[in-house]
C-alpha cells in the first residue's frame, strides 16, 4: 500500500507537559524518564527523517511544575520558558488547556502573544462577541501538496474548576456541539484533504465496549465526537493523562500521558488523488532518549533559580511528618494532613477544613522544611474558598469520600478501582479537621458514615457551618456536587504553597500534632 505514488503525512503532538522540562523529580532531583527536553530529542530525530511533519501541542503546557510556578512568582515580566522552548522547536500550533487559566488571564495572554505559533480553541469564545477568544479556531497547513485542517477544541468543563476572575469575559461552549459546527464549516468552506481535531479532553467511554468510564458530565466527550461528528480523520486527545491508541468509528485516536512521558505520532498514507489509504497512531516513550542539550541550555537560567528557591529553608517541625504509606495516611488521622488543615483553618478563620493527599508520591515533611518540601507535597496551584454548608452537605461529602475505599478478596481495605482508572484520582479523597467522624467500609456506599460529631455532640444536619477547602473542591470538582453553587463566605486568592510557607516562616517552629478526630474501619 505504501508505494512510490503514495504520500506520507506525519503528525507529532505533545499534551499535558505541565511545565516539565528537565528530566528530574523536583521533590528529590532524581532522574526520571520524562520532560520536554527528552521529547525534543525525539522531535529532532523525526524531523531528520521528515522535515515537513506537523507538530502540535494539545494543552496544559504552562502550569504544573516548580519551574513554571517560580516563573509566575518571580519572573513573569520575562519570556515564558515553555513558550521559548516551543518556539525553538517550531511548533505549528497549540491548543488551550484547562490549566492554562490557573495563573490568570493576563499571564495566559502574555504567553499567547509571545508564541510564534497560533493557539487554537473553537469553543472558548468572547462572551460579548461570540468569536473565538484566542483568535483562531483552526488552521490550514499544506504539507506535500496535501491540504490539512487542524481544529482546536477544549473541554468546556473549565468553569467548574477555575476561579471566576481567571475566566472573566469568556464563555465555554459545549465541546461536542462546537466540534460538529466547526467540522461542518471547515469541510464546506476549506475542503481539506485531511481533517485533524486536537481536543484538550479525553474519553468518557471505553474505546472498545462503549461502556461509560466516568460520570457523563461533559468533561470528556472524545467517544461522542468520534461517533457523532462526520469527517474527522484523526482525533488527538489529552487531559486524562492516559496512554491510548485506537480507532473509533473510523476515526484514528490517540492520547499521550503527562509530563512528556511520550510523544504522540499519527501517520497517514494518501494516494496521489489525496485519498487516505491508511492511518496509524503510536506512542513514542522517552526511556531510551537523552535530554536535548539545547533545550536544557535555553531553560537553564529558570532551572538554576528554581533550584535555589526550592532549597531555601522555611522553618522546622518538632518531629518529621514523613509519609511512608499513602493508604495508611488515608485510613487514620496523620500529622501532615492535620497540619495542612490547620493552616487552612488559621488563614480562613473557620473551625472546619478538608484537604487531600494529592498523590501517592507525596514525601511529607522532614524536620527542616524547605520550599522543595512544600512544593513536593502541595502539587497544585490551589487557592482556598470558604463555603457555608449544611450538616447534610457535610455528611454527603463524607459519604462521597467513603466511596474511595473497597474491601478486597482477602478482606483488606483497598482503593476503589474507580479512583484509579481511567486515571488516578487520589486527590478526590478528603480528610477533615474540626469534626469527629468514622467511615465504616463494611457498609454499603452511601451508608458508611457511622459517627459524625462537632464539638462533642452529634452534628446538627439542619444547621450551617463555614468550611474551608481548596477552590477545585469548592466548585464541585471530583463529583462533590453537594458543594456546587453553595454560598461563598470568602475567597482567599493566595496560592496554598505560599500560605503554607508563610505559616511556617511566621512561626519558625511548628508542632506535628495528631488529635485522632477521624478513622476508617472495615471489619
Amino acid at each position: 500500500m505504501d508505494n512510490d505514488q503514495s504520500i506520507k503525512i506525519n503528525i507529532l503532538y505533545t499534551s499535558d507537559i505541565h511545565g516539565s522540562i528537565y528530566p528530574i523529580n523536583y521533590a528529590n532531583n532524581e532522574q526520571v524518564e520524562w520532560g520536554l527536553s527528552k521529547i525534543a530529542t525525539k522531535i529532532k530525530m523525526e524531523r531528520a527523517l521528515d522535515d515537513h511533519l506537523l507538530l502540535i501541542d494539545n494543552g496544559d503546557l504552562i502550569q504544573g511544575s516548580p519551574l513554571t510556578y517560580h516563573y509566575v512568582q518571580f519572573l513573569k515580566d520575562k519570556e515564558h520558558p515553555m513558550i521559548r522552548l516551543l518556539n525553538h522547536l517550531s511548533y505549528d500550533a497549540a491548543v488551550i488547556g484547562n490549566h492554562e487559566f490557573n495563573y490568570g488571564l493576563d499571564l495566559l495572554k502574555q504567553a499567547v502573544n509571545e508564541s510564534n505559533f497560533p493557539w487554537l480553541s473553537a469553543n472558548i469564545v468572547d462572551s460579548k462577541t461570540d468569536s473565538p477568544y484566542f483568535g483562531k479556531p483552526y488552521i490550514i497547513k499544506e504539507v506535500k501538496s496535501v491540504k490539512i485542517a487542524i481544529l482546536g477544541i477544549t473541554t468546556h468543563y473549565i468553569p467548574n474548576w477555575e476561579k471566576p476572575e481567571n475566566i472573566q469575559g469568556i464563555e465555554f461552549k459545549d465541546t461536542l456541539q462546537e466540534t460538529k459546527k466547526w467540522v461542518s464549516y471547515i469541510k464546506e468552506n476549506e475542503k481539506p484533504d485531511v481533517l485533524i481535531v486536537s481536543y484538550h479532553g479525553g474519553f468518557e467511554r471505553d474505546l472498545e465496549t462503549g461502556e461509560p468510564t466516568e460520570v457523563l458530565t461533559g468533561e470528556n466527550q472524545g467517544f461522542a465526537i468520534c461517533n457523532e461528528v462526520e469527517g474527522i480523520d484523526v482525533l488527538l486527545t489529552g487531559h486524562q493523562h492516559r496512554s491510548l491508541t485506537g480507532n473509533i468509528n473510523g476515526v484514528e485516536v490517540i492520547q499521550v500521558p503527562f509530563k512528556g512521558q511520550a510523544l504522540g505520532k499519527a501517520t497517514l498514507i494518501l494516494n496521489k488523488q489525496k485519498e487516505i489509504l491508511k492511518k496509524n497512531t503510536e506512542l513514542l516513550f522517552m526511556e531510551e532518549f537523552e535530554a536535548d542539550t539545547q533545550i536544557l541550555e535555553l531553560a537553564s537560567k529558570n532551572e538554576n533559580e528554581t533550584q535555589k528557591w526550592l532549597d531555601t529553608p522555611i522553618g522546622i517541625v518538632d518531629r518529621d511528618m514523613l509519609i511512608t504509606d499513602p493508604l495508611r495516611v488515608r485510613m487514620q488521622d496523620n500529622p501532615l494532613i492535620e497540619f495542612i488543615n490547620n493552616v487552612q483553618m488559621d488563614v480562613a478563620g473557620v473551625e472546619i477544613s478538608n484537604t487531600a493527599l494529592f498523590d501517592n508520591t507525596s514525601p511529607g515533611f522532614r524536620k527542616q522544611v524547605t520550599m522543595r518540601d512544600i512544593v513536593a507535597n502541595y502539587i497544585y496551584p490551589n487557592t482556598l474558598t470558604v463555603l457555608r454548608l449544611s450538616g447534610h452537605d457535610i455528611k454527603a461529602a463524607l459519604e462521597q469520600n467513603a466511596s474511595y475505599f473497597t474491601i478486597d478478596q482477602a478482606g483488606e481495605l483497598a482503593v476503589n478501582p474507580s479512583f484509579i482508572q481511567p486515571k488516578p484520582q487520589h486527590y478526590n479523597y478528603d480528610m477533615w479537621e474540626g469534626i469527629d467522624y468514622i467511615l465504616d467500609i463494611s457498609k454499603p456506599i452511601g451508608q458508611r458514615v457511622t459517627r459524625l460529631y462537632f464539638k462533642g455532640a452529634p452534628l446538627d444536619l439542619d444547621a450551617t457551618f463555614d468550611v474551608v477547602m481548596n477552590n477545585y473542591r469548592a466548585s464541585g470538582g471530583g463529583d462533590y456536587m453537594m458543594f456546587k453553587d453553595k454560598p461563598v463566605v470568602k475567597d482567599i486568592p493566595m496560592d496554598m504553597t505560599e500560605l503554607i510557607a508563610n505559616y511556617i516562616s511566621k512561626r519558625k517552629e511548628i508542632q506535628a500534632t495528631v488529635n485522632h478526630n477521624w478513622k476508617v474501619i472495615w471489619a
